[in-house]
């Protein structure tokens, strides 16, 4: 059986829509999984979502409201959903606390961090003096910058090289990390480009870039959700033991005669 990916997504309240673009769901069925989409609905209790679930992708989108992190604005400082950072953080938390598959892609490696308990850094460029082009003016398959990736890290685990071209749509980063994180890839001006719980535990994952519009033109990137996808594999098997073990145990009780 396979896995269920559920996939956040961002609401448009001027056309009053949700959408998500299709290189998610793509990047899901490619690898093996089934893709549901999660949109921010105040009115649907996040644990019975993630009950469905066996795997949770944080997508891109706008800026999380500062006030989440304990910030005033800056000026710099985009469009914001409070409806989704509530939705997201909400499902952020459940998911670590339920050992989760969890996948972060540019807004997401931010949700997750403030969501465990750290900042974003409202504007790369007033706090660094000489950034890179993080806001691209090139396709999104297109690679325009470098990053680096650690060594000990499940990214470099999964991805194989230390040196990588990523694409780049963000003018925010992480700020101060979360306590149960670590970095696990950043990019020559010093922008965190990865971050994720250390150990084989379980899959956590952020990225800053988004591997999603890259899988088709450069292949390495669709590693990281077939890690993903296998971990979100292992997660339903342990999930559904449980209740296998319970139905063969009902089952001997009436072959008994009990």
């Amino acid at each position: 059986m396979p896995p269920i990916i559920g996939i956040s997504c961002c609401y448009e309240p001027g056309l009053d829509r949700y959408h998500l673009a299709r290189d998610y769901v793509q990047a899901v069925q490619t690898n093996g999984g089934i893709p549901v989409i999660l949109p921010p609905n105040g009115s649907v209790d996040t644990n019975t979502l993630l009950d469905v679930v066996d795997g949770l992708i944080l997508s891109g989108g706008g800026d999380i409201d500062p006030g989440m992190f304990g910030e005033e604005p800056w000026p710099e400082n985009g469009t914001i959903d409070p409806h989704r950072d509530a939705f997201e953080i909400s499902l952020v938390t459940r998911a670590l606390a339920m050992k989760m598959p969890l996948l972060g892609i540019c807004r997401g490696i931010q949700v997750m961090n403030v969501a465990a308990g750290g900042t974003v850094c409202q504007d790369i460029a007033q706090v660094i003096g000489r950034p890179y082009k993080h806001t691209q003016q090139a396709p999104r398959w297109h690679v325009t910058h470098s990053i680096k990736i650690k060594k000990k890290s499940t990214l470099f685990s999964i991805i194989g090289v230390e040196t990588l071209r990523v694409n780049s749509f963000h003018h925010q980063m992480v700020g101060d990390l979360a306590p149960d994180f670590i970095i696990s890839a950043y990019s020559g001006d010093g922008v965190i480009e990865g971050i994720e719980v250390p150990g084989e535990e379980f899959f956590c994952v952020g990225v800053q870039f988004h591997p999603e519009n890259l899988c088709q033109r450069h292949p390495v990137f669709r590693k990281l959700f077939e890690a993903f996808t296998v971990a979100s594999s292992r997660y339903l098997s342990n999930k559904t033991a449980p209740m296998i073990q319970e139905k063969k145990e009902g089952l001997s009780k009436v072959v008994a005669g009990k």
